[in-house]
């Protein structure tokens, strides 16, 4: 059959951490939860005419008639798993990246550098978070591009060069912020909210300027813990629409201790840091404190 050329949005949704989750559980409990999560995702895809074009292990990639369809089919992915927990009390989330443009049809597969960027941006997306292009945002309704924030250019790999990368907001109240903003969380003229990140003599600062940090053994983290509880690249920390989300990207997890006392451990997922606290890199907290990164959000003076 010849190849048919034609504009589509294509999405790939993946199941994040997914290596994590079988290791933890084991093949058979890991696969139930894998498929439940899957079946959530593709029951998204009806209201907004979508197409699966196939399941790749813990990922699937379909199309859609427009790029205004694929971001309503991301959204509600989310949500039906965040709200749908898949896993029970073993916690599951999805990256989501989107592209549209001009792609080959061949049989009941898609084929071209539209596809290829789709599956790419969706491998650097973030737990929890969706991902698309700038000709994705170009070709949606002006009131949807409100939902997409710019948060940086990219290199991917097997591309030269560096693309545009949005995220697109999906909370109820991430997207109500951004149109309008809520009052009660609107800063003062002039100030911008910080989260400052502090190891022994080191100090890193994320804001909506420097939107992202790295914590990890690796020399070139923005934060080095020298640990052997931590990875080269253990977790990072993400500035989004005003808040800031600590992801765990290791074999060991990571560990957040909050002032008030809450402790959590990240095990693939993302965690909203709040206040101030400390985190830990592959250990509880009966490790070695010396090895721990303190927390705090502040507002302070923009940067120019």
């Amino acid at each position: 059959m010849p190849h048919q050329s034609e504009k589509l949005a294509i999405l790939f949704a993946d199941i994040s951490g997914s290596t994590r989750l079988y290791e933890a559980l084991g093949n058979s409990r890991a696969r139930q939860l894998v498929v439940r999560c899957l079946a959530l995702m593709t029951d998204r895809l009806a209201p907004h005419r979508g197409t699966l074009i196939k399941t790749i292990g813990d990922e699937i990639m379909c199309t859609f008639s427009s790029a205004e369809a694929a971001m309503g089919a991301a959204c509600d992915m989310q949500e039906a798993v965040e709200d749908g927990r898949p896993g029970g009390e073993t916690p599951m989330y999805i990256r989501v990246g989107f592209n549209y443009g001009e792609v080959l049809r061949e049989d009941n597969d898609v084929h071209g550098d539209v596809v290829n960027v789709a599956a790419r941006i969706t491998e650097v997306a973030r737990a929890r978070q969706i991902l698309a292009t700038q000709a994705a945002v170009d070709a949606l309704p002006p009131e949807l591009r409100l939902r997409a924030r710019h948060i940086r250019r990219a290199s991917l790999k097997g591309r030269q060069g560096q693309l545009d990368l949005f995220q697109i907001g999906w909370r109820a109240e991430s997207d109500e912020q951004v149109r309008i903003g809520n009052p009660a969380d609107r800063k003062p003229e002039g100030l911008e909210q910080q989260l400052v990140l502090r190891h022994g003599e080191q100090r890193f600062t994320v804001s909506e300027r420097n939107s992202s940090a790295t914590l990890g053994r690796g020399e070139r983290c923005s934060i080095v813990v020298r640990s052997e509880a931590a990875s080269e690249l253990h977790a990072t920390v993400d500035y989004q629409l005003g808040k800031f989300y600590l992801s765990d990207r290791s074999a060991h997890g990571t560990y957040v201790q909050f002032s008030g006392g809450d402790a959590v451990r990240i095990a693939g997922g993302d965690t909203l840091l709040r206040g101030s606290g400390t985190i830990l890199l592959g250990r509880p907290f009966s490790g070695d404190p010396a090895e721990s990164i303190a927390f705090s959000l502040r507002l302070a003076p923009a940067s120019t």
